[in-house]
């Protein structure tokens, strides 16, 4: 006799399906599809936490050099002065100064490179 698996056959389909939920075509209606759209779509979005990461540091290195070019240096040279002087500062800190406080990142970086 043959066994169809009931309940939890459809439940563990379901939760497949679920999670395929606004694919396009085939990918979110056929269980063994959906399937395979969800691995690879866990795949992609491991990949992508770690690329997010790369992708703000560049950001934020292009605003802090954006704002350091308007005060006649460059980013590189005004990092060797900030690691220099020991500052403790991060990237990130440093381009929402640039940013939202122009008129004190603009004294920080004299100060720096004084």
């Amino acid at each position: 006799m043959r066994v169809k698996g009931g309940n939890a056959t459809r439940n563990r389909r379901k939760k497949w399906l679920d999670q395929a939920e606004g694919s396009y075509g085939t990918r979110h209606i056929s269980y063994r599809i959906a399937r395979q759209t969800v691995i690879r779509a866990s795949q992609y979005a491991l990949s992508d936490r770690r690329t997010k990461k790369s992708d703000f540091r560049k950001l934020w290195i292009a605003r802090i050099n954006a704002a350091v070019r308007n005060q006649g240096y460059t980013y590189s040279k005004f990092m060797a002065k900030i690691h220099e002087k020991k500052i403790d500062i991060n990237r990130k800190m440093l381009s929402e100064l640039a940013i939202n406080d122009i008129e004190k990142f603009n004294e920080f970086v004299k100060l720096v490179m004084a």
